[in-house]
């Protein structure tokens, strides 16, 4: 087989744009120049997925950046057919760079005679060839053991610490981290424990799916700057209540880090409306030109954390060592740089 020279990436239709900002950033690492392959990933008539490979792949490490955000099934089956178009040109290892990973939610059998589909897509995945999972914010963690190949989850908690530290350094004592709801403790503890705040939980109760009942504030947020943390933002209609119940608690001002904006309308309409000062979010998923556009949200970019990322798994060194701060800051230093 022919040596690895340099790590290939190849990109579906589901956000291009982050797969040309981890191309670029790749190859100022490495020195070289990074490219995405040249294909072609297009549709019949009829909806049907074609993909066409133009590079010679035999024999290379290739990258598939996707993630499967709306609309979640076409760019599933993106990933599919490019792995599959992959393994038959011999390519010597596929890992697919799923930075958004869809159906995360279903990963349960929340009621009777439901699927449980987030497994049904890993093995999906594993059927098409591909070798290794890197994702980010795993809906829940549990899923990486839906694979029978080796899944890397990625956090976006560090970066999410680097950007509190940087846009409320003059009153870090005042802040305070909320939890919207008793499930997403863990991950709302993790920024907590970055920031050295103290954490909240807002209690949720819903009576039918998509409706909140009754929200509770556990925890005393009375003149409090607090930072809602969640991995997903769909048409934010829970984490607007959450603003609003957390203003009537006492807090002064109500800020949102969320990994995943996926922004189902009429979200931007909700969060432009609301009390809250700011949401952040990721570009995991392509956002749209009214996301860019509101005035309250901010986008955080992962090019940097997954190329790197992407790069430790091609060099086979480790990727957890991406969750400490030591290592993450030198790459967002032009970002967050002290100031």
């Amino acid at each position: 087989m022919p040596a690895i020279n340099e790590p290939k990436l190849i990109a579906g239709n589901a956000n291009r744009p982050l797969a040309e900002a981890i191309a670029r950033r790749m190859s100022i690492h490495r020195g070289v120049s990074v490219g995405l392959v040249d294909a072609r990933v297009e549709r019949f008539n009829d909806g049907e997925v074609f993909v066409e490979v133009f590079d010679n792949v035999r024999g290379e490490d290739m990258f598939i950046i996707q993630s499967t955000s709306n609309p979640a099934n076409d760019h599933l089956m993106e990933i599919l057919v490019m792995a599959d178009a992959l393994r038959r040109s011999s390519a010597a290892r596929i890992t697919a760079v799923i930075p958004y990973f869809g159906y995360a939610r279903q990963d349960r059998r929340a009621r009777a005679r439901t699927p449980i589909t987030a497994k049904l897509v890993a093995n999906m995945l594993t059927g098409s060839g591909i070798e290794r999972i890197l994702t980010m914010d795993l809906h829940a963690a549990q899923i990486q053991g839906f694979f029978d190949i080796p899944v890397d989850n990625l956090y976006a908690s560090p970066v999410f610490a680097l950007d509190v530290r940087t846009h409320f350094r003059d009153r870090m004592g005042d802040l305070m981290v909320v939890s919207p709801d008793v499930g997403g403790v863990a991950r709302a503890r993790e920024l907590a424990k970055r920031i050295s705040s103290p954490l909240a939980i807002v209690d949720k109760r819903r009576e039918k799916p998509g409706e909140v009942a009754e929200m509770t504030v556990i925890g005393d947020v009375t003149g409090k700057t607090c930072l809602i943390v969640d991995d997903i933002c769909d048409t934010a209609g829970t984490l607007c209540k959450a603003a609003e119940v957390l203003i009537e608690s006492g807090a002064c001002e109500v800020h949102a880090y969320i990994s995943h904006g996926v922004m189902s309308p009429p979200a931007v309409e909700r969060v432009s409306k609301s009390v809250m000062k700011s949401l952040v979010i990721t570009d995991s998923i392509q956002p749209s030109e009214a996301v860019r556009s509101a005035p309250n949200i901010r986008i955080v970019p992962t090019a940097p954390l997954l190329a790197q990322a992407t790069l430790n798994i091609w060099n086979g060194t480790s990727v957890s060592s991406l969750f400490d701060d030591t290592t993450l800051t030198p790459i967002y230093e032009s970002m967050y740089s002290p100031g």
